[in-house]
C-alpha cells in the first residue's frame, strides 16, 4: 500500500481525520444519554395531549408504547454500533477457521461463546452451515453456534440488561449458553451426520476461505459500526414495533391475575405451554424482549417468560423452514427435541429458584 492510499485509508470513506470521527461519536453518545433520560416525561406528555385518561387501559398502553419504542430502538442502536465495532475484529471466515478441527466439548463451548459476538439471523443459517461443514467443523459444534448466535447474542443481553436488570441478563446468559453447549454436545454424540441432506454431505471439507491480513483503522471500525446500525436496525425495526405494540396491549389490557394464572410458577404446564406458543411466532430478540418486559410486569413467572423468549428466538418456525434446505426432517426433529428439552429445564429451574 503506497503512502497516498494509506492516508486515504486512515481518514475513512468520508476523508475526515480520526479526531473528527471520535468527536462526532462522543457528541452522539452525550445526546443519546440526554434524550434517554427524558423518555419517561416525554411519553407522559404525549399521552396528556390525547383525549384519554392516562390511568385508563388505553392510557397505560399508549404510555408504555410511547416510552418503550424509542427506548428499545435507542438501546438497540447503541448496542449494535458497539458490537459492530467489536465484530470488525472477526469475520465469518475467521469464525469458521477458529471452529474447524476443534473436538467436541471444548468446541461446543468455544462455538457457543463465539455465537454471542456473531448474532447471525436465521436467514444466514444455510450459508453458515454449509461453510462450517466445508471447513470440517463437527456437526454438534456447528449446532452449538447456531443455537447461541440468535438466542444469546449481544442484542438480547443488552436489551435484557437495559429493560429488566443485570441479574436477569446474567442468568439468561448462563443458562442460554448452557442450552447451546449441552444441546450441541448431545447432537454431536448422536453421530447424525448421515441425516444431513445428500448434497451437503457431498461438500468436501477443508476449503476455508483465506483471511485478509490487512489491518483496519479505528475510522474503518467506526464506519462498520454505523453500517451495522443501518443494516440491522433497518431490518428489525418493524418487528420491534410489533413486539412493543403487543407488549403495550398486554401491559394495558391483560389483567395481572390472568397472567399469573396462565404463566405463573404454580401452574406446572405453564412452561411447556409457553414453549409451544413461542415456536410458531416469528420475531427476534429485539422484538420479543418488550413482550417479556410486559409479561414480567404483569406477574408472569420468570422461568416461564424466559422459556417463551428462548423458544421464539431459537426454535422459530421460519428458521426450521430455512434449515430444511440442509437438514433432513429427522435431524430437524432431533434438533427441536434436544433444544426444547433444554429450554424446558431452564424454565422449570428458574421458576423453582425465583418463586
Amino acid at each position: 500500500m503506497n503512502t497516498q492510499t494509506s492516508a486515504q485509508h486512515d481518514t475513512g470513506r468520508g476523508h475526515q481525520p480520526i479526531w473528527k470521527w471520535l468527536a462526532g461519536v462522543t457528541a452522539t453518545v452525550v445526546i443519546w444519554v440526554l434524550v434517554y433520560n427524558q423518555l419517561v416525561p416525554l411519553s407522559e406528555w404525549l399521552v396528556s395531549l390525547l383525549p384519554i385518561d392516562p390511568a385508563s387501559h388505553a392510557g397505560q398502553a399508549l404510555t408504555f408504547f410511547f416510552y418503550d419504542t424509542p427506548k428499545v430502538l435507542m438501546l438497540l442502536a447503541l448496542i449494535v454500533f458497539a458490537m459492530g465495532v467489536v465484530r470488525s475484529f472477526f469475520s465469518a471466515e475467521k469464525t469458521r477457521v477458529l471452529l474447524s478441527g476443534k473436538r467436541e466439548g471444548f468446541g461446543n463451548i468455544m462455538a457457543a461463546g463465539l455465537g454471542i459476538l456473531t448474532p447471525f439471523c436465521s436467514c444466514s443459517a444455510v450459508p453458515l452451515f454449509i461453510g462450517f461443514v466445508s471447513a470440517g467443523v463437527p456437526l454438534g459444534v456447528t449446532f452449538s453456534f447456531l443455537i447461541a448466535a440468535p438466542m444469546v447474542n449481544e442484542v438480547a443481553l443488552g436489551l435484557l440488561f437495559g429493560l429488566v436488570g443485570w441479574k436477569v441478563a446474567l442468568t439468561y446468559l448462563c443458562f442460554g449458553l448452557s442450552v447451546a453447549i449441552v444441546a450441541g454436545w448431545v447432537i454431536g454424540r448422536l453421530k447424525l451426520e448421515n441425516w444431513l441432506q445428500d448434497w451437503v454431505k457431498e461438500i468436501q471439507s477443508g476449503n476455508a476461505v483465506e483471511i485478509p491480513t490487512e489491518k483496519m483503522t479505528w475510522v474503518d471500525r467506526i464506519e462498520l459500526g454505523i453500517d451495522a446500525i443501518k443494516d440491522i436496525v433497518g431490518r428489525v425495526w418493524i418487528w420491534i414495533i410489533v413486539g412493543i405494540a403487543t407488549g403495550a396491549a398486554i401491559h394495558g389490557y391483560v389483567p395481572a391475575e390472568l397472567m399469573v394464572r396462565v404463566m405463573g410458577a404454580d401452574a406446572w404446564w405453564s412452561v411447556p405451554a409457553a414453549v409451544l406458543i413461542g415456536i410458531p411466532m416469528y420475531t427476534n430478540a429485539a422484538g420479543v424482549i418488550p413482550i417479556v418486559e410486559a409479561l414480567l410486569g404483569k406477574g408472569a413467572a420468570l422461568g416461564t417468560t424466559l422459556a417463551f423468549m428462548m423458544s421464539v428466538i431459537a426454535l422459530s418456525l421460519p428458521e426450521m423452514i430455512i434449515l430444511r434446505k440442509v437438514l433432513t426432517v429427522r435431524l430437524i426433529a432431533v434438533f427441536i427435541g434436544v433444544v426444547s428439552s433444554g429450554i424446558l429445564a431452564v424454565g422449570f429451574l428458574f421458576n423453582f429458584l425465583f418463586q
